[in-house]
C-alpha cells in the first residue's frame, strides 16, 4: 500500500523531504512491509542532505570554545593595558560602567532563564503529544541544561569581577586595578556572546533533526563504512520487536479508568515498556539497554537522521529479536 501521493514523486528527487521520510518510516513502523512502499517515495541521502544536516556542536566544544575567548580576550586586553593603553578611565565612569555592566548581564540571564523555561514546557508537550520525540527532546533538555548551568558561572564571574573591579577603584594598586577592569570586561563580553549562542541554538528550527542526527551517530557510528546493511530488514525486525513489547506491554497499558482511556486513548511508549519489562524482571539489563539503543535509533531515523544502517545494527536487531522472544516466551511458560 503506496502512500496516495507516491506517484508525484521523482525518481531521483533532488531535495531532502524530512517530513516525506518520516510519513514513509512511519508507515513502515505500522507493519506495511518496506517492499509495499514505493521506493520512488522514500529520498536517498544525498550530499546535499549531508550538509543540510550538519551536526552542531557538542557541549564540551561550546563550553571550551568560550573559555578560550574568555582567556585570550583577558590576556590580549590586560597586555595591551599594560604596555600602551588605549582608554583610561576615570572613577566615575568605571564606577558607571561596572555597575551597570553586573545590573545587564544580571537582567540579560533573567530574562533568558524565563524564556527558556516557556521554552522547556513546550518542548515537554511534544515529547507527551509524540513518543518517538522522547529520546531526542531529552537529549536537547540535557545539552540545554549544561549550556545553561556553564552561562550561570560566567554570569556569576562577571558580576563578581565587576565587583571586584569597584572595590579596587580606590586601593591605590594600579595594577591589579587594570588587570580586573580588563578581566571583568572580557568576561561580560563572553557572557553575551556565549547567552546569544545558546538563545539561537535553542530556537534553530531543526533541533529536533540535528538531535537525532547526534543520537544516531552515537547508536550506529558505523553506518558510513562500505558494508552498509538493509534499512527494510532492520525496519522490518523493529517491527516485530515492537509488536512483541505491544503484546508483554498490554497489562501495563491498563493503567487508568476505562472512561477515561476510552476518551482520551493512549499509549505507552516503547522506552517506557522496556523499563516495565526490566524493572519486572522480564528482560536482564543487557538486552534492555540494546532494545532501548534499537528504539533510539528507529526514532532518530524519523525524525531526521539519514535512512541509513550498517550491516552490524541490522545484525544486532535480529539478534535481539530472537533473544527478546525467547526470552518472553521463558517467562510466558513459568507463569502458573
Amino acid at each position: 500500500m503506496s502512500p496516495p501521493w507516491a506517484g508525484q514523486c521523482p525518481a531521483k528527487p533532488h531535495v531532502y523531504d524530512t517530513v516525506r521520510l518520516a510519513a514513509c518510516l512511519k508507515i513502515q513502523s505500522t507493519r506495511t512491509s518496506c517492499r509495499q512502499v514505493s521506493p520512488a517515495y522514500c529520498p536517498p541521502v544525498t550530499s546535499e542532505v549531508r550538509v543540510q544536516m550538519r551536526r552542531v556542536w557538542s557541549t564540551s566544544a561550546v563550553i571550551g570554545f568560550f573559555s578560550v575567548m574568555l582567556v585570550l580576550l583577558s590576556t590580549v586586553s590586560s597586555g595591551v593595558a599594560f604596555s600602551d593603553a588605549t582608554i583610561i578611565l576615570n572613577e566615575n565612569q568605571i564606577l558607571y560602567l561596572f555597575s551597570t555592566s553586573g545590573q545587564v548581564i544580571a537582567a540579560i540571564y533573567g530574562l533568558t532563564l524565563t524564556g527558556f523555561i516557556f521554552f522547556r514546557n513546550e518542548l515537554s508537550r511534544e515529547e507527551i503529544e509524540d513518543e518517538t520525540l522522547v529520546e531526542a527532546v531529552e537529549s536537547l533538555k540535557s545539552r540545554y541544561f549544561v549550556l545553561l548551568a556553564f552561562i550561570t558561572v560566567l554570569v556569576i564571574l562577571t558580576i563578581l569581577s565587576s565587583n571586584l573591579a569597584i572595590a579596587y577603584e580606590g586601593s591605590g594598586k594600579a595594577a591589579s586595578k587594570t588587570l580586573l577592569l580588563n578581566v571583568a570586561q572580557s568576561t561580560f563580553v563572553t557572557s553575551l556572546m556565549a547567552v546569544s549562542y545558546f538563545i539561537f541554538d535553542v530556537i534553530h528550527p531543526k533541533r529536533i533533526e540535528l538531535a537525532s542526527k547526534g543520537l544516531q551517530a552515537k547508536v550506529d557510528p558505523s553506518r558510513t563504512a562500505q558494508a552498509k546493511g538493509s534499512l527494510e530488514d532492520f525496519l522490518r525486525n523493529y517491527n516485530q520487536i515492537e509488536t512483541l513489547l505491544e503484546h508483554v506491554g498490554k497489562p501495563f497499558q491498563e493503567t487508568t479508568s476505562s472512561a477515561y482511556a476510552t476518551k482520551y486513548p493512549r499509549r505507552l511508549s516503547n522506552a517506557r515498556l522496556t523499563d516495565f519489562l526490566l524493572r519486572n524482571g522480564k528482560v536482564d539489563k543487557d538486552l534492555y539497554q540494546r532494545l532501548r539503543e534499537l528504539i533510539t535509533l528507529r526514532n532518530s531515523i524519523i525524525h531526521g537522521a539519514d535512512p541509513v544502517v550498517s550491516q552490524d545494527i541490522v545484525e544486532a536487531s535480529a539478534k535481539v529479536l530472537e533473544e527478546l522472544r525467547t526470552t518472553l516466551t521463558e517467562h510466558e511458560n513459568d507463569e502458573p
